[in-house]
């Protein structure tokens, strides 16, 4: 098979059109759980939001930044690495959240300001991150992805969906939330199926590469999951408070990720891989942690306890 860096992967502008739809029904789920009441609440009481915040943008792209270099990927698959890391995070992290008994106004919360930011800081962290490791700076000089360009797509695809939710969850609250019971219970469907189309007609590629991202893509969730908890720790937040955090941080939006890929890399395979196989392997690390944080439940202590 041919060099991952040189791989391109085949996607029509019709699949991409419906990968951008599903993915804007999955935000637009995410929606009709919020209020603007409750970014009301975070700004009188702003300081886990800010850290949940500050660990997803700040934290993870950084140790992202390290682990690259001490590993040293193919270009393609470290700019997957840095890519996964810049997006927001994903929405499935709500229902883990609550399957984990953690803190789920606080994961709803994470994902709309998450949401909102990824607008500006998932495109400079792209060219930030990207362009400081000179393998993957080389393919975005290559390709020319002007932030930008970026900012406008990320907006259109998350943007757009979380303010018609949240116009909905106000001009009609009760059928919000029937509509929403329903979409919650088929987010992870949704997400999966993303993947597995976004994918399907590259199937002898997946296979064939992702035996090389296989232990990255492990290690790099592994990471984030626990830098996430950790740094939550140093913060002094309460247990409940830590879950969500790891949940928020090694949950990443990878079909934004996917998205973005086939919008502005051409479909290059490291990338597309890595998003790929993120998109499976966080689900299964996700739900697996928080099964098993709601077999094993912690007390519930105030914030200012460690």
């Amino acid at each position: 098979m041919p060099e991952i860096d040189a791989v391109r992967l085949n996607f029509s502008a019709q699949n991409l059109l419906l990968l951008n739809v599903t993915l804007g029904v999955i935000m637009f789920g995410v929606a009709l759980n919020l209020t603007v009441e409750d970014f009301k609440r975070l700004a009188h009481h702003p300081r886990p939001a800010l850290i949940g915040v500050c660990s997803q943008f700040l934290l993870l792209p950084a140790i992202t930044f390290l682990l690259i270099w001490g590993l040293r990927p193919r270009p393609s698959i470290a700019l997957g690495m840095i890519l996964v890391a810049a997006c927001p995070g994903g929405n499935i992290s709500n229902f883990m959240s609550l399957n984990a008994d953690g803190n789920t106004a606080l994961s709803v919360t994470l994902t709309a300001v998450a949401t909102v930011a990824a607008i500006v800081l998932t495109p400079l962290n792209l060219s930030f991150w990207g362009g400081l490791y000179p393998p993957a700076a080389s393919i975005l000089t290559t390709v020319d992805v002007p932030p930008w360009r970026v900012f406008k797509t990320v907006a259109l695809i998350l943007g757009v969906p979380l303010v018609l939710g949240m116009t909905v969850r106000r001009l009609l609250p009760e059928r919000a939330q029937r509509l929403s019971r329903w979409m919650q219970g088929i987010s992870i469907l949704l997400f999966v199926g993303i993947v597995l189309f976004a994918l399907r007609a590259n199937f002898q590629y997946l296979i064939g590469y992702v035996g090389i991202v296989f232990d990255l893509v492990l290690i790099h969730n592994a990471i984030a999951l626990g830098a996430g908890y950790q740094f939550a720790y140093w913060t002094n937040l309460s247990p409940q408070d830590r879950q969500t955090l790891a949940l928020e941080t090694g949950i990443q939006n990878s079909g934004l990720g996917l998205i973005l890929v086939f919008n502005f890399f051409d479909g290059l395979g490291g990338m597309a891989v890595v998003a790929g196989w993120w998109g499976v392997w966080h689900i299964v690390s996700g739900l697996a942690l928080s099964f098993y944080w709601r077999s094993h439940p912690v007390p519930l202590l105030s914030p200012q306890q460690p």
